[in-house]
């Protein structure tokens, strides 16, 4: 068994550099300078560490850094970070295989290191944090917190976890949350504008009308259109009236009452779910009527890492209760297994996939 000293000050600092790049320019859509956000991040970090009287003696940093728009190495190396340029990421593991390797490595032949910090967020982590623990060493995670797995979370524990917005200076943030909202509002205007008839990116006055509409007293309209007379919804039940609704994964014959989907994440899963059955159909190069259950939850794990397992089935039951899909089963070997159908009259999925129809 190792040992090390119970007080140890030392510290070994695992920068998964690709995970916090990549959600920067998806979540806050490409802002400039993104290696700035990135590296006040980390020297924000090794500040925080040194408050706790931590000294980071070993830090490193993943990535194929061949693929970024610009260079961070040197900004890096001045830094007193060592750059691990892994390739072939975009089998996104190898980037996490490495890290893991390496942490393992610093265990084994330094005992004095006694805290471990991670920034990072899939669910892969997991066994290796839970095996550093068991080492008797002090495991830490940074990161943002819509990229780190709930799974991850909920295994380190919130008191173990540095919330990457909080490194960031206040005016940063402010930044980047502007830049989202803003670019959320012209994209929610596109598709407001799609589901009336309209074609094209939407005009500087048509902008100017939706921040009008965004202010008290104004009616912004409904965010989906009616749904066509040819395919009107079903009257729904009062909910004493009501079959329970199935468990997740279990066959239902036919599409739920129709109803709009009430969250953000929702119509995301079901863009999602849609665009699968593209690539799908590219690839097979005709058209494709079932997605297969099982695989396509472990895609969606990597989709949205930021929630557990619960919540992933619980994202389904709601679009399946909505009538966007239903779930079938099917015989096969040496298992029966599930798919995914999707309601192409339903007016979310002709938001998302115009032009398909059952």
């Amino acid at each position: 068994m190792l040992s090390k000293p119970t007080t140890s000050s030392y510290a070994a600092v695992f920068i998964d550099f690709e995970n916090i790049y990549y959600f920067l320019k998806n979540h806050f859509h490409d802002p400039p300078d993104l290696n700035d956000y990135v590296l006040e991040i980390i020297r924000s970090l090794r500040e925080e560490l040194s408050g706790k009287g931590l000294d980071s003696l070993i830090s490193y940093a993943y990535a194929d850094f061949e693929r970024l728009a610009t260079a961070p190495q040197g900004a890096l190396y001045l830094m007193g970070v060592s750059t691990r340029n892994v390739l072939g990421t975009d089998h996104k593991n190898a980037a996490d295989m490495q890290l893991c390797i390496d942490a393992l490595e610093v265990m084994y032949t330094r005992p004095d290191i006694g805290t471990f910090v991670l920034v990072a967020g899939d669910r892969d982590y997991i066994p290796v944090l839970q095996h550093l623990r068991r080492q008797a060493r002090q495991v830490l995670v940074a990161g943002f917190r819509e990229s780190v797995s709930g799974d991850l979370l909920q295994n380190i524990g919130s008191a173990q976890f540095l919330d990457a917005r909080d490194l960031l200076g206040t005016d940063r943030v402010e930044q980047l949350e502007k830049r989202r909202t803003d670019r959320l509002r012209m994209q929610e205007e596109s598709r407001r504008l799609r589901e009336q008839g309209l074609v094209g990116v939407p005009s500087a006055a048509a902008l100017a009308a939706s921040a009008a509409a965004d202010t008290p007293g104004t009616s912004r309209g409904p965010l989906v259109a009616p749904v066509p007379s040819a395919g009107a919804p079903r009257p729904i039940a009062p909910a004493a009236m009501r079959p329970a609704a199935p468990r997740f994964g279990e066959e239902v014959p036919d599409f739920a009452p129709v109803r709009p989907l009430a969250r953000e994440i929702e119509r995301r899963t079901l863009a999602f779910i849609l665009s699968e059955f593209q690539k799908l159909e590219a690839k097979q190069q005709r058209r494709v009527p079932e997605l297969w259950l099982g695989p396509f939850m472990r895609l969606l794990t990597d989709e949205l890492p930021e929630l557990p397992d619960y919540e992933r089935r619980d994202l389904l039951n709601h679009l399946r209760d909505a009538g966007t899909i239903r779930i079938e089963k099917r015989e096969g070997e040496p298992h029966p297994f599930s798919v995914i159908v999707v309601n192409y009259n339903h007016p979310d999925v002709q938001a998302l996939h115009p032009g398909e129809e059952n």
